[in-house]
């Protein structure tokens, strides 16, 4: 009943969406005084827009950042700034991680003034990890975290929980609130936080008990990878056989190939306006994340006993592009720096 549950609530969410416009400030007035004090720790490109969104939604932050600069702009804004993970721990009710890896999620939980720094006592009744990370870590967090005892009752919580929420969407689409959330954990606490996902994203899915929001990602970005070498390697292929690149992303687009690395993020400079393959490949998914991403891939796969050859071979492709100095070109550069595509213009 709990899944029929919470798969009706999560299916309002598409009508809530359409309530709740990308361009329109959403605001929560009946947010739930176990809510109200959120901390934010880990502002960068993707964080800080996630923050952002929150504010404009009505919660009060405290946030942190090693980043001085980021903390000094928050904090002209009005949003109280922390020097330690710890300190935001002990000023909110419910902390969301969105951090680079798997050891920085483990230091901000565990390493000196970490959040779970002060004993077996912890303030928040919610930790939200929206990191990309392996399994195995968000399952071990939420495992230490099950031990550890709320400093004070929240609402109908008396012990805290965790939740791995990593997210699909770009930079553009953290900025707009559209994310796609990939919840992992406790299906309740996920129900009772879903204001804070409202804020933030587009649509929230819920895939099981804890790591299962981290592997989801996994394999949704290992999916991605795949997808758009097999696109860059057609397109590159079609090109040296004499098919504009223009002909064949037309025939994609209508037929059994068409994929979201064809219609709406292609990789050919000249095809698309607004996405990273018009700029020079700048902004987007980095390389460098993306080859990050298929080593947790290569590694879970080696856990479970999967096998993994495509996931192995776009591993190798991505790390020689960081080798070769694109670790920062959006991973779509890969038709031009890897299969040595080439530029075509709408109107040649």
């Amino acid at each position: 009943m709990k899944i029929c549950r919470l798969r009706y609530l999560l299916s309002l969410r598409k009508c809530n969406s359409q309530t709740f416009p990308p361009t329109t400030p959403r605001t929560f007035s009946s947010t739930s005084h176990h809510l109200q004090n959120v901390g934010f720790i880990g502002l960068g490109n993707m964080g800080s827009r996630m923050a952002n969104n929150l504010i404009k939604a009505g919660f009060k932050l405290t946030v942190h950042d090693k980043n001085s600069d980021v903390l000094e702009m928050f904090s002209q804004m009005g949003v109280s700034t922390k020097k330690t993970a710890y300190e935001v721990s002990e000023a909110s009710d419910v902390v969301i991680t969105m951090l680079p890896s798997s050891a920085h999620v483990i230091d901000i939980y565990t390493g000196p003034n970490g959040l779970l720094h002060g004993g077996k006592l912890i303030r928040p009744w919610l930790l939200i990890d929206s990191s990309t990370i392996d399994p195995q870590t968000s399952r071990n967090l939420s495992a230490t975290i099950s031990n550890y005892i709320l400093k004070e009752k929240k609402g109908d919580w008396e012990m805290p929980v965790k939740l791995d929420a990593p997210v699909s969407g770009s930079i553009i689409a953290a900025e707009a609130g559209t994310l796609t959330f990939m919840v992992g954990g406790s299906e309740e606490a996920l129900l009772a936080a879903k204001s804070l996902f409202l804020s933030m994203g587009k649509s929230t899915i819920y895939c099981g008990g804890a790591g299962s929001g981290s592997a989801a990602k996994i394999c949704n970005n290992l999916a991605l990878a795949v997808s758009m070498l097999g696109i860059s390697e057609a397109l590159a292929l079609g090109q040296s056989l004499g098919v504009p690149a223009s002909s064949l992303t037309e025939i994609f687009n209508c037929s059994s190939a068409r994929c979201w690395s064809s219609d709406t993020y292609n990789p050919v400079p000249g095809l698309m306006e607004g996405v990273p393959s018009s700029r020079d490949y700048n902004g987007g998914f980095a390389s460098k994340l993306m080859a990050k991403d298929l080593n947790l891939a290569v590694e879970s796969a080696k856990l479970a006993g999967c096998k993994y050859p495509l996931t192995s071979h776009a591993q190798e492709i991505y790390k020689e592009l960081c080798n070769g100095g694109h670790d920062a070109k959006d991973f779509s550069c890969a038709f031009r720096h890897y299969y040595s595509g080439m530029d075509e213009p709408l109107d040649s």
